[in-house]
């Protein structure tokens, strides 16, 4: 059992390191899609991700074209604060490909243009901010991918 965490550009190593902890403890495999934001050598990528990050599964795509070229013909969900459909209204299903965008932007227009029916968002009910941390935004994910197929 597990998904696949995919980070489109991610930005901040922290976070990063933080969703690689969460990938390990959940057996989810992390996909990270350059270019980043920092170095993987980075030690507040490391920090975050404590002495798990060696233990961790990670797949690490050249770019965009590379990771959908390999992948394309996965069971994907795209996750936006843009989305019309709530993440609790789909069906998780094992081997998932859970796909998030860089920390400041989110994911291309292009590719939620292209994957509309598959894109969701987790329910703000606030004015006052535009979308959770990502680190958050991916534990809330996943752990209702588990609750649902558990």
């Amino acid at each position: 059992m597990g998904f696949h965490i995919v980070l489109i550009e991610p930005e901040i190593p922290n976070n990063t390191g933080n969703i690689g902890r969460l990938a390990l403890g959940t057996g989810s495999t992390l996909h990270l899609v350059k270019p980043f934001g920092f170095e993987l050598s980075d030690k507040r990528l490391k920090r975050a991700g404590l002495d798990y990050w060696q233990h961790l599964n990670v797949v690490i795509h050249e770019n965009v074209d590379a990771f959908f070229k390999e992948h394309d013909d996965k069971k994907m969900i795209f996750f936006s604060a843009t989305a019309n459909k709530n993440h609790w209204e789909i069906d998780f299903e094992d081997d998932m490909f859970l796909v998030f965008g860089k920390e400041s932007v989110g994911l291309p227009k292009t590719l939620l243009n292209k994957h509309q029916e598959n894109a969701v968002k987790i329910p703000l009910y606030s004015t006052h901010i535009r979308s959770l941390n990502l680190a958050n935004a991916v534990a809330i994910s996943i752990y209702e991918g588990l609750r649902q197929i558990s």
